[in-house]
């Protein structure tokens, strides 16, 4: 389960940083539960990851209020806003009274353009009749304000979050650590905090990347360069799934230098959080399963020349594929295959060890020879006896032995061995 989700807050006072901000957000909402609100609405903003919408939740929570969200995938067209926040916000609640806290998400990404009356308008009129709270969140207030947005400075409380201190990350992380029973060094921790600039998702997400084992020594921080190497690909796959064109999309596959069936992974994990529409999506997966094609008869036929149609398949294909437009920020998850393979810090180090021995053994760079593993694992798969003279030649232990060819590694470990064996053998009684 993500750490994030796993430990949101769900009261106010557990939400870390940002007092003064919390502060005024709890007048504003005991001023609703009084019936006498000066603001109808609030609008919270500030870089992502500082509690926004955490602290939105919190407080519906300790009133006891019922939610009605409006996610950044939504087209927040005039028509949307009225039919989903309106209802809920004029109407009164058929729950004794219970009230209801609408929140408008990523609201500084509204969806506006060329003949459409404005979501912002819709908005200004739903503050304005409204019988309910409505909180509005954004990363960028004056994108929010500006434009037909212009009322909302004045019919709306506007609150800061500003980023959360690194000894109050330090201490969040420290106590996540000590609920998963996970012994971690707290250099580990301060460098954590220091790279995620405030960013309290952000912190959370590079603790649990390296948390492979119940002890993260210090060694961990150089992991923590792979988150790094992480965020590029979102913001790759956000350009390729955001693309309105091919080229766009295809280019931007290149520039993110990652191996077609990983990216392949990155797409199909993500492709049902960004695309909302059933049919965007089912035209996306058809372009993704004729990659997929593609990359099976690369490795059946050892023809990589076949890569290219399948790259631009699943990013340019998929790209065209939507008929609708998505906007605003989309928390995008990391393939679960990929995870959970990479989940070892011994894996890693076991691939790159088998790597460095293939590379010195075809006279080329650790890199290439990572790159080349597939195939590898193919040509050794193909023919048991010639996975077993390799296996001699070039040292494999059965661990390094089993990335390539699976359960069958005991079997043709053994096998290396027994060769190896004889050929020391023939070198001890060869006399010539």
């Amino acid at each position: 389960m993500n750490w994030t989700e796993k430990y949101r807050p769900k009261s106010l006072k557990d939400v870390i940083g940002n007092k003064k901000a919390k502060e005024e957000l709890l007048k504003w909402a005991k001023e609703w539960e009084e019936g006498r609100p000066t603001k109808k609405a609030v609008i919270l903003y500030g870089k992502p990851g500082v509690g926004k919408t955490t602290s939105a939740y919190a407080i519906a929570n300790d009133f006891n209020w019922e939610i009605v969200e409006m996610n950044a995938s939504d087209e927040r067209n005039r028509e949307i806003i009225r039919r989903i926040a309106l209802s809920g916000a004029i109407n009164e609640t058929l729950t004794g009274g219970k009230k209801r806290l609408i929140i408008l998400d990523e609201a500084d990404n509204l969806y506006e353009k060329a003949g459409d009356y404005g979501g912002k308008r819709a908005i200004v009129e739903t503050i304005r009749v409204t019988k309910q709270p409505i909180v509005l969140i954004a990363n960028d207030y004056y994108e929010l304000i500006k434009g037909s947005g212009q009322e909302l400075k004045n019919i709306c409380k506007a609150i800061e979050f500003k980023k959360v201190g690194k000894k109050e990350i330090v201490a969040l992380l420290r106590k996540i650590c000590q609920l998963e029973g996970i012994e971690v060094d707290i250099e580990v921790l301060n460098t954590i905090a220091m790279r995620c600039d405030g960013d309290v998702r952000s912190a959370i997400n590079d603790l649990q990347s390296i948390a492979y084992e119940k002890k993260i020594t210090r060694d961990a921080i150089s992991h923590l360069g792979y988150r790094d190497r992480e965020r590029e690909i979102f913001i790759g796959l956000h350009r390729i799934l955001r693309a309105n064109d091919l080229r766009t999309a295809i280019r931007e596959a290149w520039r993110l230098d990652e191996s077609p069936d990983n990216l392949l992974l990155w797409i199909d994990e993500n492709l049902p959080i960004e695309y909302k529409h059933r049919d965007d999506l089912a035209r996306a997966y058809e372009y993704l399963s004729r990659a997929d094609v593609f990359l099976g008869r690369v490795w059946r036929r050892q023809y990589y020349g076949l890569w290219g149609y399948a790259t631009e398949l699943m990013t340019g294909g998929v790209a065209i594929a939507k008929k609708h437009e998505y906007r605003g920020f989309t928390a995008y998850h990391f393939p679960k295959w990929l995870r959970s393979m990479a989940r070892s810090k011994q894996y890693r180090h076991l691939r790159m060890n088998l790597a460095k021995k293939l590379g010195k053994f075809i006279h080329c760079s650790s890199k290439k020879a990572y790159e080349l593993l597939p195939m590898f694992a193919n040509l050794f798969k193909s023919n048991d006896d010639l996975a077993a003279r390799l296996a001699a030649k070039l040292d494999l232990n059965e661990e390094e032995l089993s990335l390539l060819v699976g359960e069958k590694a005991k079997e043709i470990y053994k096998e290396a061995q027994e060769l190896k064996k004889k050929e020391k053998q023939a070198v001890l009684f060869n006399f010539k």
